[in-house]
C-alpha cells in the first residue's frame, strides 16, 4: 500500500528585517499511514505550523519535497488540496453564512458531486451534533459550536487526509475530548491524520507516533513506548524536555 503522507528533507526558510535569515523548517522527514495519527509534538515557532502550511500548499518549500496521495505539493497543488481537509484553532469561519450553508458550500468547492451534496451536509450536521444550531449565522455560534462547525467543514468532502494544527486551543474541557473523540473516529475509519499539538497529554491520548519538534528539526520520533524506552521517562512531558535540552546542547549556536 503506497503511503498517503511522505516528506522528505523538507525545508524552508524566510527573510526577517528584524531577524535576518529564519530556519523555520529544517530537513524534516517523516511518512504517516492510513489509519495512523502522527503528532508533531513542539513549543510555539518549533516549526510544526510552517511544516503543514506546506503540506496543505499554502507555502512552498525551500527545499525538499512533500507528497499527499502521491501528489507532489508543488507539482501538483490542485490535485493535493483535493485530498485533504485542513483545520486548525484558527480557521476562519463565514461570519453571515448558516452552519448548514457554510458545509454546503466548502462541499461544493471541494469537489462533493453536486447529486450527493444535500445527503452530505445532513449527515455532518447529525454526526456533529449541529442539529439545533444548523440555521443560526456562525457569527452567533458559541466557540465549542464553531469549532463543530469548522471540524464538519474540513472533512465535508470526505478526504483521506486529515490535518490538524492545534485544533483544542480556546476550547473548554468538554469541547476539547469531544473533539479528541471525533478525530480519533477518524482514524478508525482508515483516514491518515497528522496532529500537530503542545499539550502533552492530547499526543499521549491520540498519538500513534510522535514526532519532538525543535527548531525547525525532528530530534526524536517513535512510539510513546520507543521514546520512554530511548529516553528512560515516562511522562511526555519529560520526554519532551529532555530531547529539546538535547537538541540545544547538540547545536548551541544554531538560530
Amino acid at each position: 500500500m503506497s503511503i498517503p503522507i511522505r516528506v522528505q528533507q523538507l525545508s524552508k526558510t524566510f527573510f526577517d528585517e528584524g531577524r535576518g535569515e529564519v530556519h523555520a523548517v529544517r530537513e524534516v522527514s517523516f511518512e504517516c499511514a492510513a489509519g495512523e495519527i502522527f503528532g508533531l509534538l513542539g513549543a510555539n515557532g518549533a516549526g510544526k505550523t510552517t511544516t503543514l502550511r506546506i503540506l496543505a500548499t499554502i507555502l512552498k518549500p525551500t527545499s525538499g519535497t512533500a507528497s499527499v496521495m502521491g501528489h507532489d505539493v508543488l507539482e501538483e497543488p490542485e490535485a493535493v488540496r483535493r485530498q485533504l481537509g485542513f483545520s486548525s484553532s484558527t480557521t476562519a469561519l463565514y461570519p453571515r453564512l448558516t452552519a448548514r450553508e457554510t458545509l454546503d458550500f466548502f462541499a461544493r468547492i471541494n469537489g462533493c458531486p453536486p447529486h450527493q451534496v444535500k445527503a452530505r451536509v445532513d449527515y455532518l450536521i447529525e454526526r456533529f451534533g449541529i442539529g439545533d444550531y444548523a440555521s443560526a449565522r456562525v457569527d452567533k455560534l458559541s466557540q465549542g459550536m464553531k469549532q463543530k462547525v469548522a471540524l464538519a467543514r474540513t472533512v465535508a468532502h470526505d478526504p483521506p487526509v486529515l490535518i490538524f494544527d492545534e485544533p483544542t486551543v480556546g476550547l473548554d474541557v468538554l469541547n476539547a475530548v469531544e473533539m479528541q473523540k471525533v478525530i480519533a473516529e477518524f482514524r478508525a475509519e482508515g483516514k491518515a491524520i497528522i496532529f500537530s499539538t503542545h499539550i502533552m497529554s492530547e499526543a499521549e491520548k491520540l498519538c500513534d507516533r510522535i514526532a519532538i519538534v525543535h527548531r525547525g528539526r525532528i530530534h526524536a520520533c517513535d512510539t510513546l513506548a520507543g521514546l520512554r524506552a530511548a529516553t528512560g521517562e515516562h511522562y511526555l512531558e519529560n520526554i519532551f524536555i529532555k530531547s529539546a535540552t538535547a537538541a540545544a546542547a547538540a547545536s548551541p549556536g544554531e538560530p
